[in-house]
Parts: C-alpha cells; sequence; structure tokens
C-alpha cells in the first residue's frame, strides 16, 4: 500500500503526471502506470489508460519481462552466500552436460558466457514452453556464440540456465523457490508466474494506425527465469527498496551492492552512453546519476524498474504494449523529477557513540611516496583513504575483527588494509596491498621498501 501522495510537492505530482501522461499519449499505450519509491516507500502512483474505463492502481498485475532475470540473481546469489557454489564456479560442475564450456556462473549473470541471446526457432516469447522441454532445447547445438568471458552478449538462455542450477541445488521448481525465498519474505505476493486478476491484457499498435491487436500470453517453460513473472507497481516498488537496501531474510546489504558493481561492460555503442551490467542489474548513467534496476520486455507489455542508490529515489514503469513508450527514458525521469525537485535531505551529523583509540590515532594525513592522503573514520564503524588533492584512488574500507579492514570498493576492492606496529607498539606504517603509507613523505623511521637515502630530502645547491 502506497503512503500518502502528500509526502511529495504539489508540483513534483503534476510533473510526474504530466511526464507519463505524455509517454501514454504519444508512446500510444493501451494503458501506462508508474510509481515512485523514497526513503523505502512508495510515495507516489499514476496511471493513463484509454481503454478498460478505468485507470489500473498498483495491485494491477502487469507482465515484467526480463526484470525476472533480477529475481533469478537474487537465488543464485543467496546459494552462493550459504557456500552451495561459487561464482568462479564453471557452470558444468553443477549442470554436467550442458555444453556451456568453462562460463562460469559469474559469466552467465553478468551476460559474459558467449552463449547466443535467443533460443532456436520457433520465437520462444509467442510460442508455449512445451515446445522447449530440455535445457538442450533452450541451447540449441552451438550453445556458444563468442569465446568465454570475452565480451557482454545478452543472454536469455544464459539465465535459463541460471534457473536450472536453482533447481538443481535446491531440489525444487524455480517459481516455488523463488516464491518461498524471495517473494514470501519481502511481501511480494502481487508477483507470480502466471497471471492473477486483476492484470493488464497485453496489447500491439499497430505502427501506423490507432487499432490494437491481442497479443498471446504463453508460459515460457524451462526459459520462465528469463522472463516469465508478472508483477504490480506496488510489488516492484518493495523490491527496488530490497535492491537498494538488502534485507538480511533474503541478501544482505553487501551481496546486494554486489550485484550493483559493474561485472561486464556494455555492447560498443552502448559504453559511450555510459551503460554496463552488474550480477542480474543494468547500470547506466542518465541526467549526470548513476541508475541499477532493469528493463523488461514481452510480446505485448513493456517494464523499467530504475533506482538511484545515491538519491534514494526509485521509479516503476509498466505499459502493456508490445512498443511504444520508451519506459527506460520515462523511468529515469521520474528519478530526476524527484531527485531535483525535492533533494534529499541528507540525516543531520552525529558524533560517533564510541571510539577505539588504537583506531583513532590512525586518523589524518598519510603519505605514499610523495602523495597525500588522508584516513577518516567512518559512522560505519571502518575507514576511508583518499587523495588530499586532485584525483587518484580512494576507497573506503569495511572493519575486520583481527583489527584489519578490507576494500569497498575501487582500486583497492577486496584488498587489505592494516597498521603494522613496531615492538613497543607505536604504528610504523600503514600496509595496504604491499603499499606502503607513512606519515611523512619517505619516512625514515618506517618501513620504506628501497629504504630512505640516509642524506634526506636537500636542495639543488
Amino acid at each position: 500500500m502506497t503512503t500518502p501522495q502528500e509526502e511529495l510537492l504539489p508540483g513534483t505530482r503534476r510533473a510526474l503526471l504530466h511526464r507519463i501522461a505524455v509517454a501514454q499519449a504519444e508512446g500510444r499505450a493501451p494503458s501506462l502506470v508508474a510509481a515512485v519509491v523514497r526513503d523505502g516507500r512508495a510515495v507516489w502512483h499514476g496511471a493513463r489508460t484509454s481503454v478498460d474505463g478505468h485507470g489500473p492502481d498498483e495491485n494491477v498485475q502487469y507482465r515484467i519481462g526480463s526484470i525476472t532475470k533480477t529475481f533469478t540473481a537474487v537465488l543464485v546469489l543467496r546459494l552462493r552466500d550459504e557456500g552451495a557454489l561459487d561464482l568462479g564456479d564453471p557452470v558444468e560442475r553443477h549442470l554436467p552436460g550442458t555444453g556451456v564450456g568453462e562460463a562460469t556462473v559469474a559469466d552467465l549473470l553478468a551476460h559474459t558466457g558467449g552463449l547466443a541471446a535467443e533460443s532456436p526457432a520457433p520465437w520462444w516469447e509467442r510460442t508455449p514452453g512445451s515446445l522447449r522441454p530440455e535445457l538442450a532445447d533452450v541451447l540449441g547445438e552451438q550453445p556458444l556464440l563468442h569465446p568465454v568471458g570475452r565480451r557482454f552478449h545478452y543472454s536469455n538462455p544464459g539465465y535459463t540456465v541460471l534457473g536450472a542450477l536453482v533447481e538443481k541445488l535446491r531440489g525444487a521448481p524455480w517459481e516455488e523457490v523463488l516464491r518461498r525465498e524471495v517473494l514470501e519474505p519481502l511481501g511480494l505476493d502481487r508477483t507470480s508466474g502466471r497471471p492473477k486478476a486483476p492484470h493488464a491484457g497485453g496489447w500491439a499498435v499497430h505502427p501506423w494506425a490507432d487499432v490494437m491487436l491481442p497479443e498471446p500470453s504463453e508460459d515460457l517453460g524451462r526459459m520462465a527465469p528469463a522472463g516469465q513473472l508478472w508483477s504490480t507497481t506496488g510489488d516492484l516498488a518493495r523490491f527496488a527498496t530490497f535492491l537498494a537496501q538488502g534485507d538480511d531474510r533474503v541478501l544482505s546489504a553487501e551481496s546486494v551492492r554486489e550485484m550493483r558493481v559493474p561485472a561486464a561492460p556494455g555492447e560498443a555503442a552502448d559504453v559511450a552512453d555510459g551503460v554496463s551490467y552488474g550480477l542480474g542489474l543494468q547500470i547506466q548513467q542518465r541526467h549526470g546519476r548513476l541508475l541499477v534496476g532493469h528493463s523488461g520486455s514481452l510480446p505485448g507489455f513493456l517494464a523499467n524498474l530504475s533506482i538511484s542508490v545515491e538519491d534514494d529515489v526509485a521509479a516503476v514503469v509498466l505499459t502493456n504494449c508490445t512498443s511504444g513508450p520508451l519506459v527506460s527514458s520515462v523511468g529515469a525521469d521520474l528519478v530526476r523529477i524527484v531527485a531535483e525537485s525535492e533533494p534529499r535531505i541528507p540525516a543531520p551529523w552525529r558524533p560517533l557513540p564510541e571510539v577505539d583509540a588504537s583506531v583513532l590515532e590512525l586518523a589524518g594525513p598519510w603519505y605514499w611516496g610523495t602523495h597525500a592522503y588522508a584516513l577518516r573514520l567512518t559512522a560505519d564503524g571502518g575507514v576511508s583513504l583518499e587523495p588530499l588533492a586532485g584525483s587518484g584512488r580512494r576507497s573506503r574500507f569495511r572493519a575486520n575483527a583481527d583489527g584489519t579492514w578490507t576494500g569497498r570498493e575501487g582500486y583497492y576492492a577486496g584488498e587489505l588494509l592494516k597498521a603494522v606496529r613496531r615492538p613497543d607498539g607505536t604504528v610504523s606504517h600503514l600496509d595496504l596491498g604491499s603499499f606502503v603509507f607513512t606519515r611523512q613523505p619517505y619516512d625514515e623511521g618506517a618501513s620504506v621498501p628501497g629504504g630512505v637515502d640516509p642524506d634526506g630530502w636537500r636542495g639543488i645547491g
């Protein structure tokens, strides 16, 4: 259930309504429904329709196509977090005989496995899944079109294989596992593999005349993990909050953050537009902000989920036509309207409740050679290290139980930072993946690799 729309200013609400009204009219969509999420709650819902005589609300189902892939990716990450698999495992280790070579679980999540974009004919989106009862029917005689791990090539069969992997390791059908492990814990009771009333019908709109043709609604069978689901703006608003914040009942904040990190570049044309792909999530730069989420399409339906984690704003856009509105652009615009009209108000600064004196003494300037850096304590109990001037390598680090820290992002992601102490307990230097940071440039009192010239610093004279 959405929160009162009064939480957004009247001007913002009108701008949002105007944007979807233009999209529905110019895109000639039978209906278009949208929602905006802020502070972890749906704060706006809008709908435009020219058929059925009423506007759909946040509980009307639409088919969401490839947004299904993000749900499948969550199931795979759950298996990884439980230790049932490693993302570096070749798929053949768990599903022998698939013919996908050395493609890893991570390759399939990021569409770098080299698999074909589609299954063999007939067109899988408009024909019964019963025509493809086995994985071999989905993958065909030549599953691989590109060398494994060499390039991004979007693959629907790749996610079918991931769904089969989930079924193999869980010993239950993909949809049953999804309902038990994701939909029920997150309260997504209007998301399902088959439509449940009330739901929209899918339409094809004639490109040169204002007439429509109903599209078939097929059960995709084996291809279900790539695009089967139906959902609502209400459910996808809650799913967006999960993808931004995590939920320990499903996936931790750290694991959903991992999903949002680029794992593969886009195609050449996309790279220029700032588009890449994570682990089950599309990543793009729009209007100067980073958006993560996914789009989806099946005959009769278009869908988009766009999230700006930094702005704490997300948008859901669903429509029931095969082509028409550019829903990814609409979603990005809805995020922009709220983020710019009502920018996020930061939480008030508060001092830390307590601090470890041995960590506090590390705060302040450090030098990598002659490059000046600052180490700061962060509110989450970790530290950050960043250059004092200009560009350079920077990262936040999470604290480990042994007094060290592990990099969370950038060049130092996964690298170990530790304070090296002398026998008397005083700090000699910081070691970061073998790089030595000292309190003074090339501090002669620290263990600087290669040593420090005994004559010290000098001028030209």
